[in-house]
């Protein structure tokens, strides 16, 4: 149910978050763990024009951040995405995303798992491959389950103290790199082909999200209409040039950067020494660490949510008796991370998080128009000028992105999809008749 369509039964949000607070909150949530492995994978698809790739993805992104703004301000409720396309279109559409964008943060949890144990790698080779790579992982995941299952103020306590070193981390890269670039190494000469070029554009889409959750409190800001299209932008053109300068810096400063499974940590080796190599590895552990726990703080309550929503088994829905926390989505969720993460790549699960992402993008800025004809007396606290043109563009890249992935992780996705409908119909058979 839309805040607006309730009128006066739902009391005014406060709007207390200010230009500036929502600039650094997009910041800080853009800014996650997927920089630290992606500008290797990045240039392997198409060299240079990698800078090229990350201009059009921070400009798509920009885009479907403005159709998330205006359809997010319409809604009080806790539920993001899942909340968006219940409303526009319907249980089943909204369970879907639901299950996908828990699906998704599986997946993301599973390609920085990867990422953290590549960085690892650099202290303890034996950690990079085989039973060593298990052993960490199933150790990681477990630790992080532990931490959240005891509650979840200390889970956030400890996400607190690794929010300042990816900034940290990357700013300290670009401004002691630059110094060491080669610019004689730049080469536009040859074109990437477009399978390539829009394969990187894919991948990059999951370096830029975050905005997702970033977005959801835009009826709580102060001035919508002029703080909305000024944070956002301002936002992510920091996250873009700083994205830009770290992939020069890798660029000039690594020869054999395509083949590099810690581009960062390896590009500081060349300018820094292995001191500075280490000093890098282990802020980046630090980085990807700290998103890891995010996400297993916030997935298992998607989880959580459909069963409260009594759109898949109560268990879901169980709490701690003690902790109050929802250990049974958690437990799940920990158990599905640990197998992803260890049959999976980094590349696998990044891009199966990005397919799932762009789908609810997708229905997120379709959402957009088909809300504002459902409720044309009431519009939304913030609104696009040209939102229904700026939607229907966002859906339409978001299906040509869809449909430059190929292979297993669209496969994987699909049946999961499917998997999503059974579940979704058990659960409905099984819901008491309504007199």
């Amino acid at each position: 149910m839309t805040s607006t369509s309730r009128g006066a039964s739902q009391p005014n949000l406060v709007r207390g978050i200010r230009r500036w607070d929502f600039v650094a909150l997009i910041i800080n949530i853009t800014i996650g763990a997927g920089i630290l492995g992606l500008p290797a994978k990045i240039y392997a698809l198409v060299g240079d024009y990698s800078l090229v790739a990350y201009v059009v993805s921070a400009a798509i992104v920009a885009l479907i951040i403005l159709c998330f703004a205006e359809v997010s301000s319409r809604f009080s409720e806790a539920g993001g995405p899942y909340l968006y396309a219940r409303e526009a279109f319907g249980p089943l559409v909204g369970f879907e995303v639901g299950w996908l964008l828990w699906i998704s943060r599986l997946a993301s949890f599973a390609a920085l798992c990867n990422l953290f144990v590549d960085y690892a790698a650099y202290f303890w080779p034996a950690v990079g491959a085989g039973t060593g790579r298990t052993i960490l992982m199933t150790g990681l995941i477990v630790s992080l389950t532990l931490l959240n299952w005891v509650g979840v103020r200390t889970a956030s306590l400890v996400n607190n103290l690794f929010t300042i070193s990816k900034l940290l981390l990357l700013v300290l890269f670009v401004a002691v790199g630059l110094f060491f670039v080669n610019w004689k190494v730049f080469s536009f000469a040859t074109l990437p082909t477009y399978p390539s070029f829009s394969g990187a554009v894919l991948l990059l889409i999951f370096t830029f999200s975050g905005f997702d959750v970033a977005a959801i409190p835009a009826a709580e800001i102060q001035q919508p209409q002029r703080n909305v299209p000024f944070a956002l932008f301002t936002a992510i053109a920091t996250v873009a040039v700083l994205f830009l300068l770290v992939q020069v810096v890798c660029i000039g400063t690594l020869p054999n950067l395509g083949a590099s499974e810690r581009p960062l940590a390896s590009a500081s080796q060349q300018f820094l020494g292995a001191g500075g190599a280490a000093v890098v590895s282990a802020a980046a552990m630090l980085t990807a660490l700290g998103t890891l726990n995010a996400l297993m703080l916030t997935g298992p309550r998607l989880l959580f949510a459909l069963a409260e929503q009594k759109q898949i088994p109560a268990i879901f829905g169980a709490t701690h008796p003690r902790f109050r926390t929802p250990y049974v989505a958690l437990l799940v969720s920990a158990v599905l991370k640990l197998a992803l993460a260890i049959s999976g790549t980094f590349i696998y699960a990044l891009t199966l998080s990005t397919i799932i992402r762009l789908t609810y993008f997708a229905l997120t800025c379709a959402a957009l128009p088909v809300l504002r004809r459902r409720f044309p007396t009431q519009p939304a606290p913030f609104q696009v000028v040209g939102g229904t043109v700026i939607a229907a563009g966002c859906v339409g890249l978001c299906l040509w992105l869809l449909l430059s992935s190929t292979g297993t992780e669209a496969r994987d996705v699909a049946l999961m999809a499917v998997v999503g409908l059974g579940v979704y119909f058990v659960a409905n058979q099984r819901k008491p008749a309504r007199l």
